[in-house]
């Protein structure tokens, strides 16, 4: 292999189109270049070591590396909710979720060009050579002539938005992003401020037309709230969210995966009596929608726990509503809020009872104005029908553009009540026409896959699966026929199974 020179490999660099970090050959070493986020070339090093290759220099040690001056990448992204004190043990779980954050933004938005290099060539005389014919701006980051940059905020928040992550690790980069500029103090508990009972967030003011409430559970038992949600919309349609943690005094977390919220979490947060009685008054006289009857029946659990009356509030269903404007989705997607996410193309962050709330606010206002969907009818399976594996799904929601949505926020019609008879070990799954059962041996490379086709999830516990059919119009999971393939069924009935 014939040597290149020190101006031909700056040539080659400067000419070459940067590729994703993970792209770095993994056998092979020589001369590299670094470029930002906005696609300028910034730095230019040497795997001058035998031991290393591109993809380690380049995609493990400059993107994961210290944020010390010679991982580059590291350094120069250690910035707003990507930033973290190195080996501060006061501040590492919030540090470590920023942290990650950092190394998937560098991977998706920064680049890099490489020639390769035989073993004998004089790798470091030769990127010497290189760096002092290059023109001071492609090696800003070697000379240390740059800061870190500040955050990238737009391109930020579409990652965390598409990267879906959890009320929980959003409050942790914010706490980063404040640190970072030193307004909350380094060794400061990281856990999220609570609330005590007389201490709620103060409630919106003013003339509403309507509300759409929306809960989160701990567990199976739907009075184990741990989340509220309350939008309120104006005479002028524009919506104010409210939102609070609940200790729902329970041991038992389940759906921590699903919500993000712990039981460390809502230590000392108000309980869901004094909820109900403070937005009580804000929804008296007033409808309150809730995008199925789940979030309906899991207060009416919980007032039965605390031995109290349901409120009277003027329930409304947003599922109907939804059903009436848009009748075309009826098996073809149904009218879930995942599914109407993509659908009516809605932002919000599923899971988080704020987001939902607000979600089946804009839900109603979109069929009060008669807004088409954004995406065209695409499939139309008959109600029951099995899908296997070789089944075609929408092209458009292909899983290189975008993760699955979620179909999971309407429960079966008449909801069936929750089974969490602890004394006999049964549980309370669907049927579906075959008399087969949603149970815990349907789990496929580690994982239970439930919803309508071209919007599965994928949930690690047979738990958070189930609270997931729980919440659908029409229970869907995947499971394998007589001969082994794996396909969709729909349920249409529920029956106790024991667990375990």
């Amino acid at each position: 292999m014939t040597i290149p020179t020190a101006s031909d490999i700056l040539n080659h660099l400067k000419r070459a189109k940067p590729q994703p970090t993970f792209s770095a050959p993994r056998d092979a070493r020589g001369i590299y270049g670094l470029f930002d986020h906005n696609g300028t070339f910034r730095y230019i090093g040497s795997t001058s070591s035998k031991a290393e290759t591109f993809y380690r220099r380049i995609h493990q040690r400059h993107r994961t590396g210290s944020e010390s001056t010679s991982h580059y990448f590291s350094r120069m992204y250690n910035t707003g909710r990507m930033w973290r004190k190195r080996n501060d043990p006061a501040t590492k779980t919030d540090g470590d979720i920023a942290k990650s954050l950092r190394n998937e933004f560098i991977a998706r938005h920064c680049g890099c060009t490489w020639v390769a290099l035989p073993d004998h060539a004089d790798i470091t005389a030769l990127e010497a050579q290189v760096i002092a014919l290059a023109p001071l701006e492609m090696v800003a980051w070697n000379r240390r002539g740059m800061a870190a940059y500040d955050e990238p905020v737009a391109l930020l928040d579409e990652l965390i938005a598409e990267l879906r992550l959890s009320p929980v690790e959003r409050a942790a980069l914010g706490r980063q992003r404040q640190r970072q500029f030193g307004e909350t103090p380094m060794a400061q508990v990281t856990t999220p401020p609570v609330l005590g009972e007389a201490n709620l967030p103060p409630l919106p003011e003013g003339s509403f037309r309507f509300f759409a409430l929306d809960v989160e559970t701990a567990n199976n038992d739907r009075g184990s709230i741990c989340q509220v949600g309350v939008a309120c919309v104006r005479p002028d349609d524009s919506i104010e969210t409210w939102v609070t943690l609940v200790d729902p005094r329970t041991e038992t977390w389940k759906f921590s995966d699903l919500h993000g919220i712990t039981n460390a979490m809502v230590q000392g947060a108000p309980t869901i009596g004094a909820v109900i009685s403070a937005v009580d008054r804000l929804l008296q006289g007033h409808k309150v929608y809730q995008h199925s009857g789940f979030d309906r029946s899991a207060v009416r659990a919980a007032c039965q726990h605390l031995g109290r009356q349901e409120p009277s509030w003027d329930w409304h269903d947003s599922v109907s509503v939804a059903r009436r404007a848009w009748p075309e989705l009826k098996g073809n997607g149904g009218h879930g809020l995942g599914f109407l996410k993509t659908h009516l193309g809605l932002q919000f962050e599923h899971h988080d009872a704020g987001e939902d709330a607000r979600a089946a606010a804009e839900v109603v206002l979109m069929a009060e104005s008669g807004t088409p969907g954004v995406m065209t009818s695409r499939f139309n399976p008959a109600e029951d029908d099995v899908l296997d594996d070789g089944d075609t799904g929408p092209a458009s929601l292909s899983a290189s553009i975008r993760r699955p949505v979620s179909p999971t926020t309407t429960p079966v019609r008449t909801p069936p009540p929750v089974n969490l008879d602890v004394t006999n070990g049964t549980i309370r799954v669907p049927v579906a026409a075959d008399s087969t059962t949603f149970s815990p041996d349907l789990s496929r490379r580690g994982h239970y896959t439930v919803g309508a086709k071209g919007a599965e999830e994928k949930h690690a516990s047979f738990d958070a699966a189930l609270d997931a059919l729980n919440r659908m119009d029409k229970p869907r999971w995947r499971r394998p026929n007589a001969v082994g393939n794996w396909g969709i069924v729909s349920g249409c009935s529920w029956t106790d199974i024991r667990k375990g």
